[in-house]
């Protein structure tokens, strides 16, 4: 991150420091499960939003088989400023890489699986039908194990939500990344209301299963804002979502405008939980597929719960 002083906090305690606040500090992983798993991926030639993205939360996640496999090559057609991925001219999508990544997902024995990918503005369908023939091959090769889709927009094309949908992933995940106002500056390329309506036709098409999306706080946005932002996604039917820090990847990404403390993520996983959401994952080091098989879970047996007479 960069050597300039950033918020700590706000209001009259806030003030100016140079490093990482603990919270936001995760300890080191052990080695040896981190390198399998990379030898792994690096043989089979996937990738993962866990590497490409410099997630925080990676010497946790792996040594207990949670990765996110992240589809569509490794070079993005939007340039997000917040975002660790390369942005560029991607290579056509390969054929063979659905049936590589369920071959991951057996040799792994993952139970919850969580595809992402990079944004493909160029390709008709956005990479819909990519994302389908990968949910295809995961089921045929790993039947029991549950799949979580955390797509990009697909410029507002509905069809390819109802593409990604008609497969049935028991997770429709599309993060909105930030408040409206602050889009321009951290989303260019996206749209706010075009993600809520993504967000809207995945609950319609799909009304029993699990819409998700996310945020992250630190880069420039109020708590009111915010608070706006989980009353629209609740509004469109979203069920769960994430709240967490930005971590600024490189000099080349958006500084850090502030750290949110502790007891403001409380603050947001309170007020979630009034708007209705079945699940607020909030805190620092919140990732949208952090935990995300405990979370569905969770959900899952709440619902259940439900239904008992």
């Amino acid at each position: 991150m960069s050597s300039s002083p950033v918020q700590i906090g706000r209001g009259p305690k806030a003030f100016q420091h140079r490093r990482l606040p603990p919270q936001c500090v995760r300890p080191p992983g052990v080695r040896p499960p981190l390198q399998r798993l990379e030898r792994l991926m690096r043989g089979l030639g996937l990738h993962t939003v866990c590497e490409e993205a410099r997630c925080p939360n990676r010497p946790e996640c792996w040594p207990r088989r949670a990765v996110t496999f992240m589809l569509l090559g490794d070079v993005c057609t939007r340039a997000c400023r917040f975002c660790a991925v390369a942005t560029g001219k991607p290579s056509p999508p390969d054929p063979a890489e659905p049936g590589r990544v369920a071959r991951a997902v057996s040799d792994l024995s993952i139970s919850h699986v969580v595809l992402t990918s990079v944004s493909r503005d160029e390709l008709p369908d956005g990479g819909s039908q990519h994302f389908a023939r990968t949910i295809l091959a995961i089921r045929r090769a790993r039947a029991e194990a549950s799949v979580e889709v955390l797509t990009p927009d697909f410029r507002g094309d509905l069809s390819a939500v109802s593409n990604v949908c008609r497969m049935g992933p028991d997770v429709y995940n599309h993060n909105v990344e930030t408040v409206p106002r602050l889009y321009r500056r951290v989303r260019p390329g996206a749209d706010f209301q075009r993600s809520l309506a993504v967000l809207a036709e995945a609950k319609r098409l799909r009304p029993d299963s699990i819409v998700k999306s996310g945020l992250m706080v630190g880069l420039g946005e109020t708590m009111g804002e915010v608070n706006l932002v989980l009353r629209a996604l609740r509004g469109v039917g979203v069920d769960t979502v994430t709240v967490g820090q930005y971590l600024r990847p490189s000099r080349d990404h958006l500084e850090v405008e502030c750290y949110w403390e502790p007891r403001e993520f409380q603050e947001i996983a309170a007020h979630g939980r009034a708007l209705g959401f079945s699940h607020v994952a909030s805190g620092p080091l919140i990732r949208s597929s952090y935990n995300a098989e405990e979370i569905l879970g969770a959900i899952r047996e709440d619902r259940e719960a439900l239904r008992r007479p």
